[in-house]
C-alpha cells in the first residue's frame, strides 16, 4: 500500500487490551460491525452472545474525508469516549478517540468490545488485523465461535440462571486455555521451523537426516571440506547455531508466560472489587519481574547474535579463495534468516512491553480512582451521622428534661413528651408546656420510640449509657410511687 517508498497511513480500530482483531477502516468503503453473517467484521461474544446485534453500528467517510459513526439502532448501544450515541445523529471520530460497544457484564469493569481510533502506518497494523467477514475466506483457528439459532433456543429455555453459569465458564475458562494453546503451537512451529533451517555439521550421510534430504532435493547441498580446521570451524559454526537456537527457543516459552501473566493481570483488572490491594501489589511485582527477565534474555540474545557475527567474519577470512563459497553462502543465508527472525521477536517483545506498561498505569489509575471512591463513602458517613445528631438533638428531644424521648407520649395538641415528664407536669398543671392547651388525652407514640432506639444504637457509648441510666432512674422512682 506505499507508493514510492512512502508508508501509507491507514485507520483502524485498536482493540484495547489485545494485540490482535484489529478492526481496519478501509478508505472509500462503508465497514458495518455486527453479529449479522451480511456486515464487514462479524462479532460475536462469547460470554454473551446478544450483547452485539445483527448490525450495530456503521462506519463510513463524510465528504471532508472524515471518519464518522453512527449507532445503527443496536439494543445495547454504542458509546464514544464513554458517552452513548443516538442512534439517529451521526458522529465524527478522531484520532484517540475510545469506542465501546455494548455495556460491560456483571462484576467488570469494561465491556467486552473496547477499541481506540488510530492512524499508522500500514505495514506496522497489518499483522494485528482481523479478517473480514464478508471476503467468504476460510476461517482460521482463532475465529470466534458462531452462535446458530438452535443453540441460542437451547440456552434461552434452559433459565437465566443455568444461561449465566454457563456464560461465566465460559469467560473464565475457555479463554485462557484458548490463548495458551495458540502460543503453545506458535513456539512448537518456531523450533520446527529453526530445526529444518540449521545444517549438520558432520561430513558423513547418516549423521545428515532429513535437513540433508531437504537440501539435497533443492539443489543446494555442498560438500563439506575433509580438513580438519575447517571441520573445527565448522563445528564451532554449528555449535554457535545451536545455543542460538535454543535461546531462541528459551524466549518464545518466556514469551508465552508473560502472555499468561498479562491474561492474569487483565483477570485481576476486570474483578478488582473482590481483590485486595496486597493480591494486586503482587502481580505487579511478578510482572516487573518478568520484564526484567525479558530485558536480560535480549542482551543475552544480542551477545550471542554478536559473537556469531564475529565467528562468521573469522570463517569468511579463513575461507577465502577456497572452493567451499557455496557452503559460505548457505551458512550466511542461514545466520541471515535466524538474525531477522531473532529481530522480529525483539520487536513483539518490545510491543508486549509497551502494553504491559500501558496495563499498569491504567491499574494504578484505577487503584487512585478506588481511594477517592473509599474517602467520598467515609465523608457521606460522616454527613450523615452528623445530620441524625442534629435530628437527635433539635426534634427528638423533650422541652421538659431536655433529653431524647423515653417512652414518648404525645397529647391531643399533637405536641410529645417523655411519659415521665408529662406525668409530673400534671400533677401541677393539667396544660400543655408548649402550647398551654389544656390536656384531654395522652397516647403512647411507638414510632418515636423505635426511631430513637434505633438512632441511639449508632451513637457513642457515652451517651448510650447516660440514657440507660435516665431509665433506670426513671423505672425506680415509678416503683417508689406505686408502692
Amino acid at each position: 500500500m506505499a507508493v514510492c517508498g512512502v508508508p501509507c497511513l491507514a485507520w483502524c480500530l485498536r482493540r484495547v487490551g489485545a494485540s490482535c482483531d484489529w478492526l481496519l477502516l478501509e478508505a472509500g468503503t462503508q465497514v458495518t460491525i455486527g453479529r449479522g453473517v451480511d456486515t464487514t467484521y462479524q462479532l460475536v461474544s462469547k460470554t454473551c452472545p446478544l450483547m452485539i446485534s445483527r448490525k450495530h453500528c456503521v462506519f463510513q467517510q463524510n465528504a471532508e474525508g472524515q471518519w464518522t459513526v453512527r449507532d445503527n439502532k443496536s439494543l445495547n448501544g454504542v458509546w464514544l469516549n464513554k458517552q452513548r450515541l443516538d442512534p439517529s445523529k451521526v458522529y465524527t471520530v478522531a484520532e484517540g478517540d475510545r469506542i465501546q460497544l455494548g455495556v460491560p457484564l456483571e462484576n467488570r469493569e469494561t465491556a467486552e468490545y473496547e477499541y481506540e481510533v488510530i492512524k499508522d502506518e500500514w505495514e506496522k497494523i497489518k499483522p494485528f488485523l482481523a479478517q473480514r467477514s464478508d471476503l467468504g475466506k476460510a476461517k482460521t483457528s482463532r475465529t470466534k465461535r458462531k452462535f446458530g439459532l438452535e443453540e441460542l433456543e437451547t440456552s434461552g429455555s434452559e433459565g437465566p440462571s443455568s444461561s449465566r453459569c454457563k456464560r461465566d465458564r465460559m469467560s473464565c475458562d475457555n479463554e485462557p486455555l484458548d490463548k495458551s494453546w495458540g502460543q503453545a503451537e506458535e513456539a512448537r512451529r518456531l523450533t520446527e521451523k529453526i530445526d529444518v533451517k540449521l545444517p549438520s555439521p558432520g561430513p558423513s550421510e547418516g549423521d545428515s537426516g532429513p535437513v540433508h534430504g531437504s537440501l539435497v532435493h533443492s539443489k543446494k547441498a555442498v560438500t563439506v571440506p575433509q580438513k580438519d580446521e575447517k571441520c573445527s570451524s565448522l563445528a564451532e559454526s554449528w555449535t554457535g547455531l545451536k545455543m542460538l537456537r535454543k535461546s531462541l527457543v528459551d524466549t518464545m516459552k518466556l514469551k508465552v508466560k508473560v502472555q499468561e501473566k498479562q491474561t492474569a493481570v487483565l483477570n485481576v483488572k476486570q474483578k478488582r472489587r473482590k481483590c485486595d490491594q496486597k493480591e494486586i501489589l503482587v502481580m505487579e511485582q511478578e510482572l516487573q519481574e518478568l520484564q526484567n527477565q525479558l530485558c536480560m534474555e535480549q542482551e543475552h540474545q544480542q551477545q550471542q547474535v554478536e559473537e556469531l557475527e564475529r565467528t562468521f567474519c573469522k570463517e569468511q577470512q579463513k575461507l577465502e579463495g577456497e572452493k567451499c563459497e557455496q557452503g559460505e553462502e548457505n551458512l550466511k543465508e542461514q545466520l541471515a534468516q535466524v538474525l531477522q527472525e531473532h529481530r522480529a521477536l525483539m520487536e513483539e517483545l518490545n510491543r508486549n512491553k509497551k502494553d504491559f506498561e500501558e496495563i499498569i498505569r491504567a491499574k494504578n489509575k484505577e487503584l487512585e480512582e478506588t481511594k477517592e471512591e473509599k474517602e467520598k463513602v467515609r465523608a457521606q458517613k460522616e454527613e450523615v451521622l452528623n445530620q441524625m445528631n442534629d435530628v437527635l438533638e433539635n426534634e427528638l428531644q423533650c422541652t421538659i428534661c431536655s433529653e431524647h424521648f423515653i417512652e414518648a407520649v404525645t397529647l391531643n395538641c399533637a405536641h410529645s413528651f417523655c411519659s415521665y415528664c408529662i406525668n409530673e407536669w400534671t400533677k401541677r398543671k393539667v396544660e400543655c408546656p408548649i402550647c398551654r392547651q389544656e390536656i384531654t388525652s395522652k397516647t403512647r407514640s411507638l414510632v418515636l420510640d423505635n426511631c430513637i432506639n434505633r438512632m441511639v444504637e449508632k451513637l457513642d457509648v457515652e451517651m448510650k449509657e447516660h440514657r440507660l441510666s435516665l431509665i433506670r432512674e426513671r423505672k425506680g422512682e415509678r416503683w417508689v410511687d406505686v408502692a
